[in-house]
């Protein structure tokens, strides 16, 4: 067995979507002080880093983090190589080798430079879904989707894309590395933290083979 770490780590250094506030990291308690351990306060937004959206992103009633099934977070999952396209579309898609009856799918792009590179200033052309691409993921039953990048949709196309996915139920992993990946079918495991009402939630999320 082979764990393959695709978490972002969370650092004051970590890639932020423009208008997210810092992280704030500080030690309430520290050894060096003389206080008897360390403890570590963090602030920090829910889309930081590694994580998933719940419906309740851009859904008014949809499902919390909290409500999710965890089913959907563990599971065969594909990861597809895109290397060469600028946004990810339904002729994208259609010419994709898939395996029957796929329902977690993570693309892998020319993104995955960018954390290979350790580019740390966000980047507005990285490459996403586009609406159309959404609307077959949904049609086709997947459930679990996830772009190399901070967002699974194109910059401009943010709220048309997450509306799509997320109406259909289909969760979203953001914020994942695929540079170490290569294409081929693995077993997912991106469990998140439970935080009542929340629309999101930070993972640690690993592919065993």
């Amino acid at each position: 067995m082979k764990i393959i770490d695709i978490s972002i780590p969370v650092s004051k250094k970590t890639p932020l979507w423009p208008g997210t506030p810092r992280i704030v990291l500080k030690k309430f308690r520290s050894l060096k002080r003389g206080d008897n351990s360390n403890d570590t306060e963090i602030e920090m937004s829910m889309h930081i880093g590694t994580h998933i959206d719940a419906p309740l992103h851009f859904i008014r009633k949809g499902a919390s983090i909290d409500q999710l099934p965890l089913n959907i977070f563990m599971g065969s999952v594909f990861v597809a190589y895109l290397p060469k396209v600028k946004e990810i579309t339904v002729a994208d898609l259609d010419k994709l080798d898939l395996p029957k009856k796929v329902d977690r799918i993570l693309f892998k792009t020319s993104n995955s430079l960018l954390w290979k590179n350790c580019i740390s200033k966000f980047k507005k052309d990285y490459v996403g879904l586009t609406q159309d691409a959404a609307l077959w993921l949904s049609r086709h039953g997947v459930k679990l989707v996830g772009v190399d990048y901070l967002s699974v949709a194109k910059f401009n196309e943010i709220v048309s894309v997450h509306k799509i996915l997320l109406k259909n139920k289909t969760i979203l992993l953001e914020g994942i590395d695929l540079s170490g990946v290569s294409p081929g079918t693995y077993h997912l495991i991106c469990l998140p933290i439970k935080i009542s009402n929340a629309e999101a939630a930070p993972v640690r999320a690993i592919l065993i083979i």
